[in-house]
């Protein structure tokens, strides 16, 4: 196995990123082997969900994914450095500033008004260009992309015009990750009558979740996000992925206290038994979400358990407010010598990305996009030497 770090300095950081791009490629053959016979795109936006485009494209691209979406075109300019030869399509669209940047760094822009579409065409037109452009269509999401109606008109004036070289037309599922859903399938039939209308053009609507809904969902091209990086498109929180991130934080402090004592900030929790204290040197200026904290904080009014820690092969809870660089566990139960390890681990084997977002009352998507740059980021990759 191969590891190659980035991040702080492993000699000095609080925590410890794992990215494990063995399992990433893998999950993106599985995915793959799920969308067939439609092709299988990566969603690699907000630095590939946190986890570094540089080092997660390289991975897929030696798996022979060649289509790649961001959201923003700073984001396709990192990554065309990383992929000179993909596809790469932006889906928050463009506008009359960034046009220029998509057309000199071969970005494929998602476009989803009339007006952009109008302004893609004059730009390209200018330059005498005819550059490739997809098109966004809202079926019940309310967010983004032109109307079933205004997309089927478009086809006709398209037609007659010639106003863009469409390659894609695309659109997003509200609520693919319940399967039971009444909206996947009004979508999929809405999403169906545009795509027969652009017959000759490659459709896309699955997303991760969509994946999983079967092959009427599939089209020619999927695109999935937070499943290659091993987290859950369900709902509930299950997963046939492989984890891909472990993170673990340094011990910088062990103490005891007395049973009647308070601990944290706000005297937020009182023990209840002569305890032993691990202070850890990750706080939510990490990523690790203050909302997390098993006291203090209102979200504990609607789901009582808070976060757990691992460490000498028991969980232990988390005790008072997780601060800004610092949080508490309590390790009265734990061998010393698994302490004297110095790092307890707070999402991995043991503690699912999924089951530490959901304890924090948020999604594995927003956890995972939101750990920061504090840490050393250890990338393992199968050597292939």
């Amino acid at each position: 196995m191969k590891l190659v770090q980035t991040g702080a300095d492993p000699r000095l950081a609080g925590g410890r990123l794992t990215i494990d791009l063995t399992a990433l490629a893998a999950n993106w053959r599985d995915l793959a082997d799920r969308s067939r016979p439609a092709n299988c795109a990566a969603v690699v936006k907000a630095d590939a969900y946190g986890l570094g485009i540089a080092q997660v494209v390289p991975a897929l691209l030696n798996e022979g994914c060649d289509t790649f979406f961001v959201a923003l075109p700073e984001e396709g300019i990192a990554l065309r450095k990383a992929a000179p030869r993909a596809d790469i399509f932006v889906l928050n669209g463009v506008h009359e500033m960034s046009a220029a940047t998509f057309i000199e760094a071969n970005l494929i822009p998602v476009l989803s008004s009339l007006g952009e579409i109008e302004l893609w065409s004059r730009h390209c037109s200018r330059r005498g260009l005819h550059r490739p452009c997809a098109i966004g269509v809202d079926t019940g999401m309310n967010r983004l992309g032109l109307t079933v109606e205004e997309a089927l008109a478009f086809r006709q004036r398209n037609m007659a015009e010639h106003m863009v070289s469409l390659v894609l037309i695309m659109s997003h599922l509200a609520c693919g990750d319940e399967p039971g859903h009444p909206m996947n399938e009004r979508q999929r039939e809405s999403f169906q009558r545009v795509a027969e209308a652009f017959s000759d053009v490659d459709s896309s609507l699955a997303n991760s979740a969509g994946i999983f809904l079967g092959r009427d969902y599939l089209f020619d091209l999927t695109r999935p996000g937070i499943a290659l990086y091993g987290g859950s498109a369900a709902a509930d929180g299950s997963t046939p992925m492989r984890p891909v991130i472990s993170l673990d934080a340094r011990i910088v402090q062990v103490r005891q206290a007395s049973k009647g004592e308070t601990v944290s900030y706000g005297a937020a929790q009182t023990l209840t038994r002569d305890t032993r204290i691990a202070v850890v040197s990750v706080g939510y200026a990490d990523g690790y979400p203050r909302s997390g904290s098993r006291v203090g904080v209102p979200i504990r009014s609607v789901l009582p358990e808070g976060q757990y820690g691992f460490i000498g092969g028991r969980r232990v809870p988390l005790i008072g407010r997780i601060t800004m660089d610092l949080t508490l566990f309590d390790v009265t139960d734990v061998p010393q010598d698994a302490l004297e390890n110095g790092w307890i681990e707070l999402i991995g084997p043991n503690i699912p990305l999924d089951e530490a977002a959901r304890a924090a009352g948020t999604i594995g998507y927003e956890l995972l996009t939101s750990l920061g740059d504090r840490y050393e980021r250890r990338y393992m990759n199968a050597d292939e030497n």
